[in-house]
Formats: C-alpha cells, structure tokens, sequence
C-alpha cells in the first residue's frame, strides 16, 4: 500500500483498517459514539491553524479531518446503511440545487441575493424534512444542532428567530437586557439559591450572545480570542514572578495584578 492523491487510496485504506482480517484491533473497536469527539476535535484544529495562518498545519489538519467522514462512511457501509458514495452524491446534489444561479436560469447579481436564494431552498427543505417525518409544521430551530458549542448555538438560534421577527430592535435593546440578567444573577447569588444562580448565568450568556450577533460580532470567536489574550498576558504574569524568584501562589494580587497591568499597558500602547 503507498500513499497517493487520489482520494480512493485513502478508502481502501480505510477499510484494510477496518477489514476483520488483518485490520488494526483499535479501528475494529470503534463505532460511531467512539469517533465523534474526534471528528469535533479535528475541526476544531482546523479554525486552529486557520487562525494562526499555519498553512502547513492547515494541509495536516485538514487531511485529519478529510478521514473523519471516510471512517463514519466506512463504519455505516459495513452495517449496510450507505457508504462514501452515497454521502458524496447527497453532497454534491445539494449543492447543485442550491445554487440555481450558477447551475440553473435563476440570477443572483451580488452575494445577497445568492445567500437569500439559499436561505430560502432551506426553508423549503426543512419543510421537505419534517413531511417525510411526519411532521405538519417544521421548527425554524430544527436543525440547529445540538452539539455545537453553547455560545455559537446560543448566536445561531436568536439568528433564526429573527427571520421572523422575534428579536430586539437595536443594540441598545439588547444591551438593556443583558444589563437586566446581570441584575437578575446578583439577586440570585444573594439568595443562595444555586439552581437560580446556574439559571440566571445562562440567561445572561444567552443575552450576551444575541448582543454579540446585534454588534456584528462571531462570539464564539470574540471568546476563543479573549481566552488566548488572558492566556498569553497570564504567561507574562508567570514569566514575571519566575523574574523576582517568587511563585504565583505566594506572590499576592497586589503583586500579580500589577504584573498583569504591566502587559495590559504594553498591549494598549
């Protein structure tokens, strides 16, 4: 077996591994539950060397993802569900009749009238989803999915309210009713009630999320950023106590904060 470019090498390769003669006991454990959090996982190192503009990573991060959906295809073929070419068929035919203006006779003279017409084929196959379930009237959040991390979940389901209609009319509505769950988790917190205090927390990262969107803001991105920034200036902090021979535990706020507000200086100069 060698390496090659074509894509059917790396099925064959997929089902050798998966082969119950001579395959590798490790492929042959896994199922679908197995192999999802590394199908999530290797998404996410793709945004991350995307985001550092690595595009060596980028090249490897992507090949690790690429056999993601070869090995659930391979896994779904053996239990005789569908295999790699029914996935690519689906794929390759839904993005055919959503873009009616590149393979049809429907125009899209800039990049909003495209995303509307795609937006509205959606409507329509969500619509075609839930008949075939037997459901009379879809959900606009149907097919949100669960497992996206909770702040973008939290964006994307305000997004799809809004469509029609049921959303703050500006940022400055929203902003007051971030400012009324922030109210709203102190009065919890000064009761001691726990259950209410976990309640009214999410109620203001929901908030927060939906302000983000009314900003024009990705929050999930504005979060992953904010992380790497306290990340790197609490690596200064580190850096500064190893400098004056005293450890983190032990130096005290006072010191530490004025450590922190050293790189917090140098980041706004």
């Amino acid at each position: 077996m060698q390496p090659s470019r074509d894509i059917s090498r790396l099925i064959e390769i997929m089902s050798a591994l998966r082969n119950p003669v001579g395959g590798c006991p490790w492929d042959l454990e896994q199922d679908f539950s197995t192999i999802r959090h590394y199908t999530i996982e290797e998404a996410y190192e793709v945004a991350d060397a995307i985001e550092r503009q690595d595009f060596g990573d980028l090249r490897e991060e992507l090949g690790d993802l690429l056999l993601q959906p070869i090995y659930h295809a391979q896994m779904a073929s053996e239990a005789g569900h569908f295999d790699i070419g029914d996935v690519i068929y689906g794929i390759t035919e839904k993005l055919i009749r959503r873009h009616p203006h590149v393979f049809g006779e429907v125009k899209a003279d800039d990049s909003d009238m495209a995303k509307g017409r795609w937006e509205a084929i959606k409507v329509e196959e969500r619509a075609a989803k839930a008949a075939r379930k037997g459901e009379t009237e879809p959900s606009l959040l149907d097919d949100v999915p669960n497992v996206l991390p909770a702040l973008a979940r939290a964006e994307k389901l305000t997004k799809r309210a809004a469509k029609v209609g049921f959303d703050w009319p500006d940022f400055a509505a929203v902003k007051e009713k971030v400012d009324e769950e922030l109210s709203e988790v102190a009065e919890a917190q000064a009761s001691g009630d726990k259950a209410a205090v976990h309640e009214e927390i999410g109620d203001l990262l929901f908030a927060v999320a939906n302000l983000a969107r009314h900003a024009g803001v990705d929050a999930e991105a504005a979060l992953r950023d904010a992380n790497f920034k306290f990340t790197r200036r609490f690596h200064h902090v580190e850096a500064r106590c190893r400098e004056d021979g005293v450890e983190p535990k032990d130096a005290g706020l006072e010191r530490l904060d004025a450590y922190w507000n050293e790189v917090r200086t140098a980041d706004k100069a």
